[in-house]
C-alpha cells in the first residue's frame, strides 16, 4: 500500500468517527427536547384538570 492510499483511509476513518460523534450529540439533543416537551405536556394537562403540576400522571 502506498502512502497516499494509507492517508486517505485514515482521513476517511477520522471523518466517519467525527460524523458518528456528531450524530450522537444531535440524538441526545433531540431526546432532551422530546423529554422537555413531554414534561410540558404533563404540566399543561395537570393545569387543565386542576390537579396541579406536582402529581405524577404517568401511573
Amino acid at each position: 500500500m502506498d502512502v497516499s492510499s494509507s492517508t486517505a483511509n485514515v482521513n476517511s476513518s477520522v471523518q466517519v468517527d467525527a460524523l458518528k460523534k456528531s450524530m450522537d450529540v444531535q440524538e441526545r439533543g433531540v431526546l432532551k427536547v422530546l423529554e422537555n416537551a413531554d414534561e410540558q405536556s404533563k404540566q399543561v394537562a395537570a393545569q387543565k384538570t386542576g390537579m396541579g403540576g406536582s402529581l405524577d400522571l404517568t401511573a
